[in-house]
């Protein structure tokens, strides 16, 4: 996996905070995703593979949380973000399998931070369309920055660009290279694809 040898970045991904706390810790590399309501031709696709990770609040549910990460989640009312947003961490998107069979699905269980109703609920929706099953080796930023919230940045969509470039110079990866593959190549052998679909 060779990363572009980039210094700053300025495109995100929106994901729960609950989720990208859990990918800055190590404890997952998986994020799953069916495309946001905003999002061009209403589906999935990858608009960056090198991003900055945006956490999000307002649509945080415990209930399709795994009990420890549930746990971890503070309410917020409809509307709320917070005045500034915490950027800690990048990502480097490695794979990125489309997965419509449940069987796969379920099988993926201990690889993320969700639970069975969560998995219920993804599959159901827009049942046409595959669940998109994103890999991402996670960095840790030299210094977090606090960026101003935009109104530009909300809305149901995966994607934004900052209004201003974030330094991703000596960033730390959170897992070794070789931890890291392994668990790609156990993801792999569960959806039963090669990892030659994202370089």
């Amino acid at each position: 996996m060779v990363l572009m040898e980039l210094t700053t970045n300025i495109h995100a991904l929106k994901e729960w905070a609950v989720a990208i706390q859990a990918l800055e810790a190590g404890d997952t590399v998986m994020l799953l995703r069916k495309g946001g309501i905003n999002e061009q031709g209403g589906r999935f696709r990858v608009a960056q593979e090198q991003v900055l990770l945006y956490p999000t609040y307002e649509h945080q549910q415990p209930f399709l949380l795994k009990t420890e990460y549930a746990d971890r989640v503070v309410p917020v009312t409809s509307g709320w973000h917070p005045e500034t947003v915490r950027i800690g961490s990048f990502a480097q998107i490695t794979h990125v399998f489309p997965v419509s069979d449940a069987h796969i699905v379920n099988q993926l269980l201990p690889f993320h931070i969700w639970n069975e109703n969560f998995l219920i609920d993804r599959l159901k929706w827009k049942p046409r369309q595959p669940l998109f099953v994103l890999l991402l080796r996670a960095y840790k930023l030299a210094q977090t920055e606090e960026v101003p919230y935009r109104d530009s940045y909300g809305g149901c969509k995966s994607w934004i660009d900052l209004e201003r470039s974030i330094s991703i110079k000596n960033a730390i990866p959170v897992l070794s290279e070789s931890t890291y593959h392994l668990t790609v190549n156990d993801i792999s052998s569960i959806i039963g694809q090669d990892l030659c679909i994202k370089s």
